[in-house]
């Protein structure tokens, strides 16, 4: 694991593009945030990502300004609070994806754009997640908006349409449409611009409502493709051991 560390730490010396390996990927991910997302998805542990989150946001600050910089933070901040919610570490969750909030609404003052609202989408998704219930009654409609506020700058953006489609997959039984969500999130791979992340939050989003239904045949094609992409990512797993 040290080595696996040291290797994607030295990834974020360049800002190039990582070439992604997929032809649905139509978004290549920045390589100075390569190497954090891998982790997080990869779900390594959270003691051996945050020198990856320390690294990210110290190239996008020598590198970026101004709006540019607040999306690079923002979504740094978003992917940190990630791996700590999944580390059950939900305190300091909150407290990145706060961050990631005010960070993606000062772009949205000084330059409202599609990825500036999804990116405040995403965080307050997250913190909806965690409560408590009083915070997500107040604010929980307003993810859906802010998704379709990104969709207005950039109707392709998939991490956007997942967001509106993940409500029908991932809400409690009396409020969900499994039937509905698999057919969203299976127009997004049509409709959107996906990077490696979206791919994967499709592919694991259709495996859990065919899950939910118990049809474990048709959830396994679909999460085994999303093992293919973070083969660690033990969120899958436990999915692929249902029976």
């Amino acid at each position: 694991m040290k080595k696996q560390l040291l290797a994607l730490l030295f990834l974020t010396a360049g800002m190039g593009l990582w070439a992604e390996t997929s032809p649905l990927i139509r978004i290549e991910a920045p390589e100075w945030l390569f190497p954090l997302r891998e982790a997080v998805y990869e779900q390594i542990d959270t003691d051996e990502i945050r020198p990856l989150y320390i690294a990210a946001t110290t190239a996008a600050r020598e590198h970026y300004s101004g709006t540019a910089l607040n999306l690079a933070l923002s979504r740094s901040e978003f992917l940190m609070g990630r791996a700590l919610q999944e580390a059950g570490r939900n305190d300091a969750a909150r407290t990145h994806y706060s961050d990631g909030m005010r960070l993606a609404e000062q772009a949205l003052d000084s330059e409202p754009s599609s990825q500036a609202w999804l990116l405040r989408a995403q965080n307050l998704s997250q913190l909806c997640s965690l409560g408590p219930w009083t915070f997500t009654v107040a604010n929980g409609l307003n993810v859906e908006r802010f998704a379709k506020n990104a969709l207005g700058f950039d109707s392709r953006n998939a991490a956007a349409q997942h967001l509106i489609a993940a409500r029908w997959v991932y809400a409690p039984a009396a409020f969900s449409n499994h039937r509905r969500g698999i057919q969203m999130m299976q127009e997004i791979l049509e409709n959107g611009d996906l990077g490696k992340d979206d791919l994967f939050n499709i592919y694991s989003a259709i495996g859990y409502a065919y899950v939910q239904q118990r049809k474990f045949n048709d959830a396994r094609p679909w999460l085994l493709k999303a093992q293919e992409m973070y083969p660690t990512n033990k969120h899958i797993a436990e999915l692929l051991a249902k029976r």
